[in-house]
């Protein structure tokens, strides 16, 4: 994982010597360059489902691709404790 790290490193630094920008790159340029990154990764879950022509809905990549994108978790379904008869009902 690290010598892949450094490669994409080095990639980088690459791309930003062609396009004449230094690093440690300007705020806006760098959170711009992350957004692509984190975008640019979930181009191969998308591409995986395309290929197996399993649908594209707004429930799957609100569920696998928007909580790597955002950082926040999805809120999870909770079911009712079964422990607890009373769980999951309303009163009267």
């Amino acid at each position: 994982m690290y010598l892949i790290s450094l490669g994409a490193g080095v990639l980088v630094g690459i791309i930003y010597g062609l396009i004449n920008v230094r690093s440690p790159a300007p705020p806006a340029i760098a959170l711009v360059g992350l957004l692509g990154m984190l975008i640019g990764e979930q181009i191969v879950p998308v591409a995986k489902r395309v290929i197996e022509g399993a649908p594209l809905t707004a429930a799957w990549f609100a569920s696998e691709c928007q909580p790597k994108i955002t950082g926040v978790e999805p809120a999870a379904k909770t079911a009712p404790n079964e422990d607890d008869p009373g769980a999951g009902t309303r009163p009267g």
